[in-house]
């Protein structure tokens, strides 16, 4: 039997494959977003069906955005910015170091 690898080990390997790095920071952009919607939408009391109307989605779709499954278009974000009684913002930061 192979010797088990630590998680840092693995995630190192893994990261070092070409394309890796951006892979990785999509799903986090994906996570994040769908984070902020689902935090909101449970502080507004409302159902993912109800944000759903609210935005002239459906339902499976806002679950799927809230998982992180998505990445959504800006006119997307804008819509349920709109629903959720906010206003979307886009910026540019700097890049972190890797930690």
């Amino acid at each position: 039997m192979g010797e088990r690898k630590s998680w840092d080990s693995k995630r190192a390997e893994i990261m070092s494959r070409p394309g890796a790095g951006a892979a990785y920071e999509a799903a986090r952009t994906r996570f994040e977003l769908g984070e902020a919607v689902r935090l909101r939408r449970e502080q507004l009391g409302l159902t993912q069906s109800e944000l759903a109307e609210r935005a002239g989605l459906k339902q499976p779709a806002v679950a799927r955005f809230e998982a992180g499954g998505t990445m959504p278009t800006i006119p997307m974000l804008e819509r349920l910015a709109e629903a959720l009684e906010m206003r979307l913002s886009v910026q540019f930061q700097p890049l972190r170091e890797a930690g």
